[in-house]
């Protein structure tokens, strides 16, 4: 039994790479020859799919476009949320419950109720069709979450540390970036795993707002399909290289992520 106990993790973890590892699969076949069996791995290895995703400007742009908006999304949420999560922390105020909560009650709302007034909002002051609508848009959602995270780990600070900080003379940006910053910096490497993960996989908004010059790239793969059929070797590989961003967040917060699990709320 404990022998077996040892083997458990092991198949979760390849259960879970199938999917992985079938789309990596397809990426290296042609449409011909997906269509026309069930093989374990490519017969006619061919690396074209991603010779035109790599060559082709109107689909690495897409690339390009996402993690522009993630990026300003993922600084944008954590930079506002930071002040908002040690008021949340440190003072008492009237209504600080009820605030906190409507801020989650956005993350709860889903992004088509957003879509219609913010397309129409940003096509008046022209941002539509430009990274930062989409930026801006995904901040109604990622802002709340940075919040709730951040406050878990700075409530599990003890307010001696502010406290000590200012009896040594230290002013509140100075003790704010230099001490209190750094003690969270675990917090922040959650929240900005999180902000970036959820703005990178969101669809609905991203594409509402965007039409050319900003589309993403999970628009622009629905380009695949023409009159004589899905060019799947194309959609394969344009998905697996949407994996490679995530996973080289992942890798640089793994540690951080580990600890979020442990002390925050995650």
């Amino acid at each position: 039994m404990k022998n077996l106990s040892r083997y458990v993790p092991v198949l979760y973890v390849t259960f879970l790479m199938i999917p992985i590892y079938w789309l990596l699969n397809m990426s290296f076949k042609t449409t011909n020859e997906i269509l026309g069996g069930f093989t374990l791995y490519p017969h006619n290895f061919t690396l074209a799919s991603y010779q035109t995703i790599l060559t082709d400007p109107s689909w690495y742009s897409g690339y390009i476009n996402s993690i522009e908006y993630v990026v300003i999304n993922t600084v944008i949420s954590v930079a506002v949320a930071l002040p908002a999560a040690y008021a949340f922390s440190r003072y008492r105020f009237l209504g600080d419950k009820h605030l906190f909560f409507w801020l989650l009650s956005n993350r709860m709302a889903p992004p088509a109720v957003f879509a219609l007034p913010v397309f129409q909002l940003y096509s008046q002051i022209g941002l539509f069709d430009t990274p930062w609508a989409v930026a801006l848009s995904h901040t109604l959602f990622n802002i709340p979450l940075a919040v709730w995270i951040l406050e878990g780990f700075m409530s599990g600070v003890p307010k001696e540390l502010d406290e000590t900080a200012y009896v040594d003379g230290y002013s509140f940006p100075r003790f704010f970036f230099r001490i209190f910053i750094p003690t969270i910096a675990a917090g922040i490497g959650v929240a900005c795993f999180f902000c970036f993960m959820f703005s990178w996989v969101e669809l609905l908004l991203a594409k509402t707002l965007t039409s050319v010059a900003a589309k993403p790239i999970a628009a622009i793969m629905t380009k695949t399909a023409s009159a004589s059929g899905y060019q799947l070797g194309l959609l394969a590989a344009a998905g697996a290289l949407t994996l490679i961003p995530g996973a080289v967040v992942i890798y640089f917060v793994r540690n951080y992520i580990a600890k979020g699990f442990a002390l925050g709320r995650v």
